[in-house]
C-alpha cells in the first residue's frame, strides 16, 4: 500500500510541475466555463464533423497526446452496454470489488448535480482539488496540440479522456467503464482489451443514431465486444439475442447469459438499488465481478475471511446491499415542507412532501419505472396499515395514539399522487405516456394531477452551481409542454379536451396556477382555465414548481404528496 501512495503522490507532483508553466484558473466555474465551450449543439445523428480522423482514431490520437495510451490496459477494465441498467450493473460492480478490498474507478454518465459524479475514486466523487488537477492537465495538453484536423474534443469525448486520466494517475486496481451511446462507435470503445465486456437489457432507444430495429440497436452494444474477451448479457429478446451471439460467435467470444439474481442469496439484505428490475442488474454484476476476479488473479481475495464453500463471498454481499446511485429509483423526502407537528409513520417517513425520482426515457424503463413507482407507494401504505395494528390496543387507553391515528387516516384521505414530467423532443410522447399510465393504473396507483415542466433548473452550466434561473419567465417557449399536457388529458379522458395554447405559447407570471385552488378543482371538470386543466397544468420553471408544490403541503398540513417526476430527476434534485 505504501508504495502504491508514494506512485500516486509521484504522478500528482508530475502533473502540477508540468502545470507551473500555466496560469492555472483556480475557480470551479472556470473549469465549468472552459467544459461548457466543449458542447457542440449537434444533435445525436448528426454525423458531420470538422475533424478528417473518425471518432475512435481522434480517441486515439488523444490519448497519445496526453501519454496515456500505452496504460490503458493496465486499467483492468470492466466494460458495460445497454440500454437499460448500465450505471446501475457497473454500480453494483463497483461496490463489490470495493468490498473485496480493491481500489475502485467508476465512470458513468449523466451527472445529476455536479459533472464530478461521474468520475468516483473508491466510491467516492473525485474531489474538487484533484478534477482541477486533472482536468487543467488534459486541457492544456491538448489545447497545445489541436489542428485544423484534429480540434478539441466535444464535451463527452473530453469527459471519456479525463476519465481514463484520472483512473491513471490515481492508479485504481480496476476501472469500470459505462458505455455513453451505443458500443460500436462510441468514445469508451478505445478500450481494447478489457477484461470482460458485459451488455445489460435491451431495447428501443437514440433510434435516430442506432436504428429502428432492436437487431440494428444490439449490433451497435455487441460492438463493445473484443476477439477472445468474456462478455456476459442477460436475457434479451430473440431479435437482439441473435445477433448478439453471432457478433460472440464471429469473434470467438465466451459469452454467457446470465439469470437474475435470486433474492434468497441476500441472506435477508436488500440490494441497494431499488426495484425489482435491480436483480436482473446484480446477476449481471456478480458475474462480471466473478470473471473479473478469475482472469485477474485474484479469486482468493474475497475469500480470506469466507469459507471456499460459500455460494457468494461475503463482501460481494457488502457490495450488493450497499451500491448506490441517484437518480434511478431514487426516493427523496423534501424535510423543507414538513410541517413540526406531522406524524412520522414509520422510520423511512419524514416529511409531506415526497419525490420519486426515475429517469427512464424508454417503453421499457418507463414500464420498469411504473411498476417500482406503484410498488413503492404501495408499501408506504402496508406501511401505516402495520402502524395502526401495532398499536391497536394502546389506542383504547391513550388518547394520544387515538388522536394520531384518526389524524393518519384522514392524511391518507387526502394523500395526492402528482406526475411531474418531460422528456426530449426526440422522444415520443406517445409511447411513453401511456405505457407509463396503463402500467401505474394496473397496479391499482392513479395520478390525481400531472405537470409538465421544462427540465430548466438553478444549475444551467455543465453543470455546477450557483447560477439561478432568471425570474423573467415570460419569454420561455413552452410549446412542447403543451403538447404533452394535451397528450395527457387524451388519455386520461379518451378524447381531446379543449383549446391548448399553439406553438410557441408563452407563459406569463400572472397565469401560474394558484396550487391549493388546482389541487382540489373537481377533475370531472375540464375547461380550461388560463393555462391549466383540472387534471394537469404547465409549469414553466423546476424551482417555481418546487416552491408551489411546498406551498400546497404549508397552505394544507393534511395533505400528502407522493411526487413521481419522471424523467425530470436531474433537475428536480437539483431545484431541492
Amino acid at each position: 500500500m505504501s508504495s502504491q501512495v508514494t506512485e500516486k503522490m509521484e504522478s500528482s507532483v508530475a502533473v502540477k510541475e508540468y502545470l507551473q508553466g500555466f496560469p492555472l484558473p483556480s475557480s470551479y466555474e472556470a473549469a465549468m466555463e472552459a467544459l461548457s465551450s466543449l458542447i457542440t449543439g449537434k444533435k445525436r445523428g448528426d454525423k458531420s464533423s470538422a475533424s478528417t480522423f473518425g471518432k475512435l482514431e481522434r480517441m486515439s490520437e488523444y490519448l497519445k497526446i496526453l501519454g496515456l495510451e500505452e496504460h490503458l490496459d493496465g486499467l483492468k477494465i470492466i466494460h458495460v452496454a445497454g440500454t437499460k441498467g448500465k450505471g446501475s450493473t457497473c454500480t453494483f460492480c463497483e461496490a463489490i470489488l470495493r468490498e473485496c478490498g480493491f481500489q475502485t474507478g467508476l465512470f458513468t454518465s449523466p451527472h445529476l448535480i455536479d459533472v464530478r459524479e461521474r468520475f468516483r475514486i473508491n466510491g467516492l466523487d473525485v474531489s474538487e482539488d484533484k478534477f482541477l488537477l486533472y482536468f487543467w492537465g488534459c486541457w492544456y495538453q491538448l489545447k497545445e496540440n489541436v489542428t485544423e484536423r484534429l480540434p478539441m474534443p466535444p464535451l463527452f469525448q473530453f469527459l471519456t479522456i479525463l476519465a481514463f486520466k484520472i483512473f491513471i494517475c490515481e492508479k485504481v486496481d480496476v476501472a469500470i467503464i459505462e458505455v455513453g451511446l451505443g458500443g460500436t462507435t462510441d468514445s469508451t470503445n478505445v478500450i481494447k482489451k478489457p477484461v470482460v465486456c458485459g451488455i445489460t437489457s435491451l431495447g428501443m432507444d437514440h433510434t435516430e443514431t442506432l436504428g429502428n430495429t432492436l437487431g440494428e440497436i444490439a449490433s451497435h452494444k455487441a460492438g463493445i465486444f473484443k476477439p477472445q474477451i468474456p462478455a456476459f448479457t442477460v436475457r434479451q429478446l430473440s431479435e437482439a439475442m441473435d445477433v448478439i451471439l453471432e457478433r460472440a460467435h464471429e469473434l470467438k467470444v465466451p459469452l454467457k447469459v446470465v439469470a437474475p439474481f435470486d433474492n434468497k442469496k441476500l441472506d435477508g439484505l436488500k440490494l441497494g438499488l431499488s426495484g425489482d428490475h435491480q436483480f436482473i442488474n446484480a446477476g449481471l454484476a456478480v458475474s462480471l465481478c466473478k470473471c473479473w476476479l478469475q482472469r485477474t488473479g485474484n479469486w482468493e481475495k474475497p475469500f480470506q475471511n469466507d469459507t471456499q464453500e460459500a455460494d457468494l463471498p461475503e463482501a460481494f454481499l457488502r457490495g450488493l446491499s450497499t451500491a448506490q446511485i441517484s437518480g434511478r429509483a431514487q426516493t427523496f423526502y423534501d424535510t423543507h415542507s414538513k410541517s413540526s407537528d406531522s406524524l412520522k409513520l414509520s422510520e423511512t417517513s419524514c416529511g409531506d412532501l415526497i419525490f420519486y425520482l426515475d429517469g427512464a426515457h424508454s417503453p421499457e424503463s418507463m414500464e420498469v419505472c411504473a411498476n417500482w413507482f406503484s410498488s413503492a407507494v404501495n408499501e408506504n401504505k402496508k406501511s401505516s396499515s402495520s402502524f395502526k395494528d401495532r398499536n391497536l390496543e394502546e389506542v383504547w387507553g391513550n388518547g394520544n395514539i387515538q388522536h394520531e391515528i384518526r389524524s393518519m387516516e384522514e392524511s391518507e384521505k387526502s394523500l395526492k399522487r402528482i406526475l411531474l414530467f418531460n422528456c426530449m423532443d426526440v422522444r415520443d410522447p406517445h409511447i411513453l405516456l401511456p405505457r407509463l399510465a396503463s402500467t401505474c393504473a394496473s397496479s391499482g396507483t392513479h395520478f390525481a394531477k400531472a405537470l409538465f415542466v421544462p427540465s430548466m433548473s438553478t444549475y444551467n452550466k455543465v453543470t455546477y452551481g450557483a447560477s439561478v434561473i432568471p425570474s423573467d419567465i415570460s419569454g420561455r417557449d413552452l410549446s412542447w409542454q403543451f403538447n404533452l399536457q394535451r397528450l395527457w388529458e387524451k388519455i386520461i379522458h379518451g378524447k381531446e379536451v379543449g383549446t391548448f395554447h399553439d406553438k410557441g405559447a408563452r407563459m406569463d407570471n400572472t397565469a401560474i396556477v394558484p396550487p391549493h385552488e388546482f389541487l382540489y378543482l373537481d377533475a370531472s371538470h375540464c375547461s380550461p382555465v388560463d393555462n391549466y386543466f383540472a387534471c394537469s397544468a404547465v409549469m414553466p420553471s423546476l424551482p417555481l414548481t418546487i416552491k408551489w408544490l411546498r406551498d400546497c403541503v404549508k397552505q394544507n398540513p393534511s395533505l400528502k404528496v407522493q411526487f413521481n417526476p419522471h424523467a425530470s430527476g436531474q433537475t428536480v434534485k437539483n431545484s431541492c
